[in-house]
């Protein structure tokens, strides 16, 4: 059985993103479904596949992964050669770190400035605890670029979870036109040379559904 991912909106789904890319760019054979956010259609739907009733959604032939964290565990370990978490363990505990950060924090920044790739020039007011979230984006960002990346720019040297996890901000970034500091941009212009991610953005200027709630910015 080829692996299924159950994906939503390309334009606002961040979630989704993460799970995409990472099969994409891992470049795993897989088939996808993408259900329309928002809509009464949504609700019954998703439900045939994530008792979370959420996206992404991996389908196997045992039944169904969800949560972006869970997706990219268990593909990490159905397809070792990929590479997906570093060997050495060191940076393997250091990208489970930072790929958890991003899982779990950053609730400012995901709540003033929702994904949506098709916006460009939109501005957000800079409240001191946004700010600081960005700031430490982008401490990561700079961090792993002095510490793993030499001639690569991928978070960790090669492409892994860790760069799927935070894709989506760089589209935020993108978005909201924050400046992204020298010492921290190698991999926000890695991801967007990125055919898989060229290939995702090219896809969300086709959808013509429109989230409100995720048009914040105007």
């Amino acid at each position: 059985m080829k692996p299924k991912l159950i994906i939503g909106n390309r334009n606002y789904s961040s979630w989704s993103l993460r799970s995409w890319l990472l099969l994409a760019e891992s470049g795993i054979d897989f088939e996808e479904q993408r259900l329309s956010l928002d809509t009464a259609e949504f609700a019954a739907q998703i439900r045939e596949y994530s008792p979370a009733a959420t996206v992404p959604v991996l389908m196997l032939e045992h039944g169904p992964v969800w949560d972006t964290m869970a997706i990219a565990e268990t593909v990490a370990e159905r397809w070792p050669d990929k590479g997906l978490w570093p060997a050495d363990p060191a940076a393997r505990a250091h990208a489970r770190s930072i790929s958890a950060e991003m899982h779990s924090g950053f609730s400012v920044l995901r709540e003033a400035m929702p994904m949506n790739c098709r916006a460009m020039g939109r501005k957000v007011a800079l409240p001191d605890d946004l700010a600081a979230e960005i700031d430490r984006v982008f401490a990561i960002w700079t961090d792993c670029h002095h510490r793993y990346q030499g001639a690569d720019t991928w978070l960790f040297g090669d492409f892994g979870i860790a760069d799927a996890m935070y894709a989506p901000v760089v589209l935020r970034f993108r978005t909201y036109g924050i400046n992204v500091p020298d010492s921290a941009n190698a991999y926000p212009q890695r991801l967007l040379e990125s055919e898989a991610m060229q290939d995702w953005l090219a896809a969300s200027e086709s959808e013509t559904e429109v989230v409100e709630r995720d048009e914040t910015g105007k």
